[in-house]
């Protein structure tokens, strides 16, 4: 594939310039999803060679804090990465994307449960944070059982981080903690037959009584711990949306060049012309062109402007945190309509399984269901907007 890099001014202000090491290794692993994405579709898992490409490149552990390995990625960077590998291969980009998501949870756990958990510089984390899981208290953790869905990339990952309620002392509330799983202390189940978004196997993964010791027992919803650095201060719930956005919109952009590629040689029935040649071809191209830019535009506007305010000690605002999930849900619903309109225009080559194309409007339908990104995400965003009393714990 050529030019696989997605380029854009650089965020100056942010301070994204840079990282040239990290854009190459994307540029690289998004050639080989492409290249293998049907091997990935058909397994429902990522290749080995892609699996091995992108543990090599560290993508997967970009949102460690540097205490931990990490290089102190700017948001941006790091979603630009996986948009890039998306548009090789949506779900390898998701993949990316959600791993790296679970990363950033290394400046929430404590010193001993970072180490433990990214101690090994090939450790992949996957996570659902939703408290689908119960947890009662016992002498030095907690036991917890529980069934978390969509755990994506759990068929690569090492270990997991599962949301549950712990139930309170008596009179007490349950509250909502994070626990840090390793994997070998989960069922996984085999539940990822779906549509789209085969290859990321994000299956079912069970809790039975599993005991976890109080340093692996966290808290999300309280934020990142004081002295935090400016990556972790950034918008955790608004970055787990635009890491749905970015394979969104990799997956868009690798549409368009999949429709361009058959643009240019296939002849429709009964004319001499290509695909291309179509004046409905050339308006549809370009229409899609101006949206998903437009789309781009915004959202990285949106992450650059929070990434600015990250610098500071002061907790973003909830304007900027609204404009975070406003632009993710924006980008993820234009991206969808870009790659059904690539399908429409390849026509009856499109609506055979072989087709990227095909795989391309299923991967795209398969994301605007995630609930970070679904129609009622603008609800909320549109709460804040008329002024309505809104709850903003999770934005």
């Amino acid at each position: 594939m050529t030019d696989s890099v997605i380029t854009r001014p650089d965020l100056t202000r942010g301070g994204a310039s840079g990282f040239e090491d990290l854009r190459r290794a994307a540029s690289e692993s998004s050639d080989l999803a492409r290249e293998l994405a049907a091997t990935t579709e058909q397994q429902r898992s990522l290749a080995p060679e892609v699996l091995a490409k992108l543990k090599d490149s560290g993508l997967f552990r970009a949102g460690l804090p540097t205490g931990l390995g990490g290089v102190g990625v700017p948001p941006a960077v790091i979603l630009e990465t996986a948009e890039t590998i998306a548009r090789g291969d949506a779900s390898t980009g998701w993949c990316v994307s959600i791993a790296v998501t679970s990363s950033l949870l290394g400046a929430y756990v404590s010193p001993e449960a970072g180490q433990e958990i990214f101690g090994d510089p090939r450790t992949v984390a996957a996570g659902v944070w939703a408290p689908r899981a119960k947890g009662r208290k016992v002498p030095g953790g907690v036991v917890v059982s529980g069934q978390w869905s969509f755990c994506s990339g759990i068929t690569h990952a090492d270990w997991m981080f599962g949301g549950f309620m712990l139930a309170g002392a008596e009179g007490e509330a349950p509250v909502i903690r994070t626990a840090a799983f390793p994997k070998s202390d989960l069922q996984v189940l085999d539940t990822w037959h779906t549509s789209g978004l085969r290859g990321t196997g994000s299956h079912d993964s069970v809790a039975d009584e599993v005991f976890v010791p109080d340093h692996r027992v966290f808290s999300v919803m309280d934020g990142p711990p004081a002295g935090a650095e400016p990556l972790h201060r950034f918008p955790v719930f608004g970055f787990f949306a635009l890491s749905i956005a970015a394979a969104a919109l990799g997956n868009a952009r690798g549409a368009i060049d999949e429709l361009v590629e058959l643009a240019t040689s296939k002849v429709t029935l009964g004319s001499s012309r290509s695909i291309a040649e179509r004046s409905q071809t050339q308006a549809a191209v370009a229409q899609a062109e101006a949206a998903l830019r437009a789309a781009r535009g915004l959202y990285y506007q949106a992450i650059d402007d929070a990434w600015v305010a990250a610098q500071e000690s002061e907790p973003v605002s909830e304007s900027l945190r609204m404009g975070l999930r406003l632009a993710a849900s924006h980008a993820t619903r234009t991206a969808a309509e870009v790659t059904a309109s690539m399908y429409d225009l390849g026509g009856g080559s499109a609506i055979y399984e072989k087709s990227p194309l095909q795989r391309r409007f299923r991967d795209a339908h398969t994301a605007t269901a995630h609930f970070q990104v679904n129609p009622a995400s603008f609800e909320l965003t549109g709460r804040i907007l008329l002024g309505l009393p809104t709850n903003t714990g999770q934005l």
